[in-house]
């Protein structure tokens, strides 16, 4: 399991955004998915940003001071006004196809990551490794309860 590569536990169909996207983008991901980071690439395919659901959540807490029935409407109104390239991080650990599992949980585990980019020697996307990955090769296996 340690040798592991990468590109065997990736996932490989990524859902991303572009950078000029407007923040509605970013609403809708992660209100019709169950995923929890979003990479953001530009016209070549080239990782340039990513954004967490944990972003977007303080984003609509940031941008919900009044806290009534108004709240989304104002939120919905920023969310059109923003632009995705204002609010990714551009500071990304990446990780090439060809690194082990090992090497990824030792990003995940000394920066609390949850989630890397796989990119090529050109930065072009290829997919996204998740703890919820590494946990599945780990636990291939069903797990046996006993009940006394």
């Amino acid at each position: 399991m340690n040798n592991t590569k990468l590109s065997e536990i990736m996932t490989t169909n990524v859902v991303t955004a572009s950078p000029d996207d407007n923040l509605e983008t970013l609403v809708k991901v992660f209100k019709n998915n169950d995923f929890h980071h979003l990479p953001v690439i530009d016209e070549n395919q080239k990782l340039v940003g990513i954004l967490s659901k944990s972003d977007y959540l303080m984003l609509c807490d940031s941008m919900s001071i009044f806290k009534n029935k108004y709240e989304e409407k104002q939120n919905n109104r920023f969310f059109k006004s923003m632009l995705i390239k204002d609010v990714m991080r551009k500071d990304i650990a990446k990780l090439k196809p060809e690194n082990t599992v090992m090497i990824a949980a030792g990003f995940f585990r000394e920066n609390l990551f949850h989630a890397v980019p796989i990119v090529d020697k050109e930065d072009k996307l290829l997919g996204i490794v998740t703890t919820f990955d590494l946990l599945n090769l780990a636990f291939k296996e069903p797990i046996q309860i006993h009940r006394v």
